[in-house]
């Protein structure tokens, strides 16, 4: 089995919401594809007369719902993910957003609403969320590039020969070889984290504490803005949000452990919402799930009096599981369901706090993230009209409740009468989507997608 080589910020990575698959993928491939025209020979793109993107899977099943339209426009623009201003963004081709140009090095393309094209959802490319971007002359392709977007904001290209990263100094797959890895090193999780990450990506470890100090800034930033914010969800379904009222509740109760419940609630109600909302968020381990983990954190620090640098330790010491579920499974909604983003993003936060709590208890580390997963196992993906709102945002609430749950069964029991190990949640996982219907995983054709809601 192939070694994990993910970088923390490949898994943990800012951008504009309401998906890392629908949303993030497609600008990251329209923007490799604007790079990719720098290398053309300009005689060739002096023919071009229009560009053309075609969406395939759920990509195209709920394109506009998930404003992948949108972020590949943006992306062809040369707009970054991670830096890109999310009004105007929203605003794209509409007749109220700026005039969209793809600039080459033989001169400028203005493309339109028109150019982006919902292909088949039901398609034999190798990855079910794959987009494919034409330049033309007439009705003639004289550039064609195919992506695949594969969850979490990662992209692959067709026929791509991916250059690996030097190798991490110690090499794991999945859970029982890195509690062996740990077992003979001696070592803590966070700093064998730390380790491959500086090997991986060549940075210093003052380098990587700064990255995660701007990654948790607009972690904590997303959980604000949700909670000042109020009125009603962008698109047709005409949701309110909930996450202010909820907190304004919570501050009202007398009762702390109600209180405490639904603080948690509206940390995570917040953040989702401002991902629906298309706004700037964490993937953790995606953008439709990046509520839970933000929830978690946003209460350690403001309510629990967590020490910083800890959580710091214990955040790098959870990008764990996220590398392992993607190493052996998905985290991708299109190809395994919900279970995939909001599932794994609770057994992600679990394990945080379990690591915050025990950092030398790996068992318990592994016990919480194997709790919160297997009881989101079947989970489908089934947004209500191809919207990241109904049930994505409670969803989130739910998951981080989950969490929590799942950290405090596992500290409190025994962790050697463990019935069922992680790894072996993941492939049933693994094997859960496999077997679920199209329909459950991100199309909105099926589960509670089909409900009526009144608008």
């Amino acid at each position: 089995m192939k070694p994990i080589l993910t970088s923390i910020f490949d898994l943990y990575k800012a951008g504009p919401g309401p998906s890392s698959s629908h949303t993030i993928g497609p600008m990251k491939a329209a923007l490799d594809f604007k790079a990719f025209l720098k290398k053309t020979p300009v005689k060739i793109l002096k023919k071009a007369d229009s560009v053309k993107v075609i969406l395939y899977g759920s990509l195209s099943a709920t394109s506009q719902g998930h404003g992948t339209d949108r972020a590949v426009a943006a992306g062809l623009m040369g707009w970054q993910p991670e830096t890109c201003d999310t009004h105007a963004l929203a605003l794209l081709l509409s007749s109220k957003g700026l005039p969209c140009v793809l600039e080459t090095p033989a001169g400028e393309i203005p493309f339109s609403k028109k150019d982006i094209i919902s292909g088949a959802v039901e398609n034999d490319f190798p990855f079910r969320n794959t987009l494919i971007i034409q330049l033309l002359c007439g009705n003639e392709i004289i550039v064609e590039r195919e992506y695949y977007s594969v969850g979490g904001g990662f992209i692959r290209r067709k026929g791509e020969k991916v250059a690996k990263p030097p190798a991490p100094p110690y090499k794991y797959s999945n859970m029982e070889e890195l509690k062996e890895v740990l077992s003979a090193s001696g070592m803590e999780l966070a700093d064998l984290i730390l380790e491959n990450e500086k090997a991986i990506t060549g940075c210093s470890k003052k380098k990587i504490f700064d990255k995660l100090k701007s990654i948790f800034s607009i972690s904590e930033d997303s959980v604000k803005r949700g909670l000042a914010r109020e009125g009603l969800m962008p698109g047709s379904i005409k949701l309110a949000r909930k996450a202010h009222d909820i907190h304004e509740t919570a501050m009202k109760s007398e009762n702390h452990t109600i209180q405490s419940v639904l603080l948690l609630n509206s940390y995570a109600l917040a953040a989702s919402e401002e991902n629906a909302s298309g706004h700037r968020i964490v993937t953790a381990p995606t953008s439709g799930a990046a509520g839970v983990m933000a929830g978690i954190l946003y209460l350690l620090k403001h309510d629990l009096d967590a020490c910083e640098n800890d959580l710091f330790e214990a955040f790098l010491a959870s990008a764990a599981i996220g590398f392992i579920v993607k190493n052996n499974a998905s985290i991708s909604g299109a190809e395994v369901g919900c279970q995939g983003e909001v599932g794994v993003a609770s057994a992600m936060a679990a394990a945080l706090l379990a690591y915050l709590k025990e950092p030398q208890n790996i068992a318990g580390f592994e016990n919480a993230a194997e709790i919160a997963l297997e009881h989101h196992l079947g989970l489908t993906c089934d947004p209500v009209g191809g919207y990241v709102q109904i049930p994505c945002i409670e969803r989130n609430a739910v998951g981080a409740i989950t969490a929590y749950n799942a950290y405090l069964l596992a500290l409190s029991g025994d962790p050697t009468k463990q019935k069922v190990n992680f790894d072996q949640v993941v492939q049933a996982m693994l094997e859960t989507g496999c077997a679920m219907s199209d329909k459950l995983k991100e199309t909105s054709l099926g589960g509670l997608a089909v409900c009526k809601i009144i608008c």
